[in-house]
């Protein structure tokens, strides 16, 4: 999340100033966050970067080492700030995160409650989507947990888009404050189904609750729960399968041998046979003829299954249409992407 500018709610900083978080970018597995200090440095294998030569360059930037090695400063976006963060518990990542955000209908100007906070990956993602005028708050019930992730925030510059507290919700709830005003809720707990009677009261009409569970027993049992609440309940598994897009160079005065080989066997590839008008005789061609070949493999590691997301409206008692009053009911999908 880029760093908001106080007189302009959608204007973002471009700029870097001194005591600002960016992201290092060394190549697309190796990166790392930096703190932007005057007579600070940044050492690596490349070399030294000094962190005064950063300040007023725009994010993006291509900076190089004592060494003529470069390196990439970007803003620490949810998505880069997922891929950077400290575990402190297990996270969503960026194929959930997604997901999440789309079908708890967060938009600009929400009220999301959020339980618990863990490492913060989610709460990052929310914060952007509710900006400028929405709101998170997020609960944890571990008050180490609650502070670390409260410097994270004002480290990336969205602490006042969260408010994080301590409070164990399995037990306690959701505080009556926020009783029907949330929009959505989310829900990352190990018996979820105990939090659901309170995330009920905490919703708007026609709000939506969303529940991570890693284990399918823990979607069985909420969903028993959710029925006494809520409406079209659906659980879905995201798989995410990632290519690798490279360009080769391939020699086309092989794949021409090969393919007379396949017609005529007295060829070998890499040679093409010409046959001289002259005197019958065969000439071998040793040319080298490079193309340019996009491929696009799957890589060869994959993420596996991450957790279950479950998702369901809040039910209104009584629902009109034509002139009939009727009662809604609930039912469970399993979908798997």
């Amino acid at each position: 999340m880029l760093p908001t500018e106080s007189k302009k709610a959608l204007s973002f900083k471009r700029y870097i100033e001194e005591g600002d978080l960016v992201i290092v970018y060394e190549r697309n597995d190796v990166m790392k966050p930096v703190k932007v200090i005057k007579d600070g440095v940044l050492q690596n294998r490349f070399g030294v970067y000094k962190h005064s030569d950063w300040i007023g360059k725009p994010l993006g930037t291509k900076v190089f080492s004592n060494k003529g090695k470069f390196v990439y400063l970007l803003a620490p976006t949810p998505e880069l700030w997922t891929l950077v963060l400290s575990h402190r518990t297990q996270i969503l990542y960026i194929a959930d995160i997604s997901f999440v955000l789309m079908y708890l209908e967060v938009v600009p100007g929400c009220i999301v409650l959020e339980s618990g906070t863990g490492s913060g990956s989610l709460s990052t993602s929310l914060a952007r989507a509710v900006a400028p005028t929405g709101h998170v708050y997020s609960f944890d019930f571990q008050e180490q947990r609650a502070v670390c992730a409260r410097e994270d925030f004002e480290k990336t510059g969205i602490s006042s888009l969260v408010t994080v507290e301590v409070r164990d919700i399995q037990g306690q709830g959701f505080p009556e404050k926020l009783s029907g005003l949330a929009d959505s809720v989310f829900l990352d707990l190990p018996q979820p189904w105990l939090a659901v009677p309170s995330a009920a009261k905490m919703l708007k009409e026609d709000g939506v609750l969303c529940s991570f569970s890693p284990c399918i027993e823990q979607v069985q049992r909420t969903c028993e729960v959710l029925r006494s609440y809520f409406i079209q309940i659906r659980t879905f598994e995201v798989l995410l399968r990632t290519y690798e897009v490279n360009e080769l160079k391939v020699d086309t005065g092989s794949m021409i041998g090969e393919n007379q080989d396949a017609d005529n066997e007295e060829s070998r590839p890499s040679k093409r046979k010409h046959r001289s008008n002259e005197d019958d005789t065969i000439s071998h061609d040793n040319s080298y003829n490079a193309t340019s070949v996009v491929m696009a493999p799957p890589c060869s590691e994959a993420r596996g299954h991450t957790g279950y997301l479950t998702f369901a409206k809040l039910q209104c008692l009584y629902l009109s249409l034509k002139g009939w009053i009727y009662n809604s009911t609930s039912y469970h999908v399993l979908d798997t992407l």
